[in-house]
C-alpha cells in the first residue's frame, strides 16, 4: 500500500522523518460535517464496504486514487492552519476506509497534529479497526465511527461486511478513552425501525467516551456517480426521511443520555 520508508532530509536536530506515500482520492476543506470547527480533510483511497447508499462509490478502490506522499498532504494543511485555528477547527483522514492504508494514515495523524499544531480526527467504520496501532489512535483526538446499523443481518445486508469488527473497535476506544462521534444514517424502510435505532443507541450509550450523535438523513446526491461507474443505485427509489423521522431518530439517542444532532 505504501512505498518502503527511507530517510528523508529533515533539519539539523529534527527526528528522521519517513518518506511514506499513499493513494490519495481528494482533499478539501470543510465545515461542520468532518469534525469540528473547519477542517482540512483528506479523503484516502479505497474501502472494503459496499454501502447500498455511499455518496462518493469513486473512492472503492485504491486503483482510484493517486500515490501521494505524506509531505505533499502536509504541505496542502499547512497552507490554511492559520485560518483552520481561527476557525477552531483541524484535520481528518477519511476516504474510503482510511484504515485500509494505517501506516499512511497513521504518518498523516502524526505531522498533522505534531508538526502543524491541528486537532486530528480519524474518519472510519471501524470494520477494519484492528489496523489502527496504539500509536495511531494516540495521535488521533477525534474518531468518527460509524455505526450503520445494530441488526447483524441488515448491516450485512448494507454493507457487504460483517458488524463485529466495528463494535469491537468502538470497545477499544473506549477502553482508551478516545472521544467518539458516532454516525448513523437514517434510511427509510432500512435502518429506522425503532429496535434497530434503539439497539445503536444503547451501546453507543454504553461505551461512555461517545460525546456526540449524527443523525444523517438518507440523501441520493451520489446517486450521478453511481451512473457514471455503470453501478447499479438500488436505493434509487428510496426517499429521503422526513424531519419528523429524523427528529424521532434523535429523540431514542437523547432518551439514552446521548448528545444527538
Amino acid at each position: 500500500m505504501t512505498e518502503p520508508a527511507v530517510p528523508a532530509a529533515t533539519p539539523a536536530g529534527a527526528a528522521t522523518r519517513r518518506a511514506v506515500t499513499g493513494m490519495l482520492h481528494s482533499w478539501d476543506l470543510s465545515t461542520g460535517v468532518d469534525g469540528p470547527g473547519t477542517r482540512f480533510v483528506a479523503f484516502l483511497a479505497g474501502c472494503p464496504l459496499r454501502c447500498l447508499y455511499c455518496h462518493n462509490p469513486d473512492t472503492r478502490y485504491m486503483r482510484d486514487g493517486r500515490r501521494t506522499s505524506a509531505d505533499e498532504i502536509v504541505g496542502e494543511a499547512a497552507k490554511y492552519t492559520e485560518f483552520i485555528r481561527a476557525a477552531g477547527g483541524g484535520a481528518t483522514v477519511s476516504g474510503g476506509e482510511p484504515l485500509l492504508q494505517p501506516l499512511f494514515t497513521g504518518e498523516l495523524l502524526h505531522r498533522l497534529k505534531h508538526e502543524l499544531g491541528l486537532h486530528t480526527a480519524l474518519d472510519t467504520s471501524g470494520f477494519l479497526g484492528a489496523r489502527a496501532t496504539d500509536a495511531l489512535l494516540a495521535d488521533t483526538d477525534l474518531v468518527l465511527l460509524d455505526i450503520k446499523s445494530w441488526d447483524r443481518a441488515l448491516y450485512r445486508h448494507l454493507t457487504g461486511r460483517d458488524l463485529a469488527p466495528t463494535l469491537d473497535f468502538a470497545r477499544r476506544l473506549a477502553g482508551l478513552g478516545t472521544e467518539v462521534w458516532v454516525r448513523f444514517v437514517l434510511v427509510p424502510g432500512l435502518t429506522d425501525l425503532p429496535a434497530n435505532i434503539d439497539g445503536v443507541a444503547e451501546f453507543t450509550a454504553s461505551l461512555g467516551n461517545v460525546t456526540r450523535v449524527d443523525v444523517l438523513p438518507f440523501h441520493k446526491l451520489g446517486a450521478a456517480k453511481w451512473r457514471t461507474l455503470g453501478l447499479d443505485f438500488t436505493l434509487a427509489d428510496t426517499p429521503s426521511p422526513t424531519a419528523g423521522q429524523t427528529a424521532a431518530a434523535r429523540a431514542v439517542f437523547a432518551a439514552h443520555g446521548l448528545h444527538a444532532v
